[in-house]
């Protein structure tokens, strides 16, 4: 089955969040105890696979959805896995500002996507 620019756009947008917040926040875990500039270049380091699907996935998604609609997509996806991520791999407790959150980006996204035929 042929994927679609859309879904092969999410995907990869899913792949590129998962190294982005593994980037962002998992030097605060597991390199905790390293001094500042090697969590940042081994942050770099996965940054750059990040970078590497991101991009890709921008230039495909593009084809299929406005710039704003990529941006939404975007944030709503990086918040769908930064729960899982902080209650799994950061062990953070779940918090009712998660709800919150994401109830506003599904109004942001259904602003967005409005008119989308």
């Amino acid at each position: 089955m042929i994927m679609g620019n859309a879904t092969r756009t999410i995907l990869l947008l899913v792949v590129s969040n998962c190294f982005m917040l593994s980037a962002w926040y998992a030097h605060l875990r597991f390199w905790n105890g390293r001094a500042w500039y090697v969590a940042a270049f081994l942050s770099w380091c996965i940054a750059f696979f990040e970078y590497s699907v991101h991009i890709p996935a921008n230039r495909i998604g593009f084809s299929v959805f406005t710039l704003p609609q990529l941006q939404v997509i975007q944030i709503g996806l990086s918040l769908c896995l930064f729960v899982p991520f902080s209650v799994f791999i950061m062990k953070c407790p779940v918090k009712l500002e998660f709800l919150w959150a994401g109830i506003c980006l599904m109004a942001a996204a259904a602003f967005i996507f409005k008119g989308i035929s």
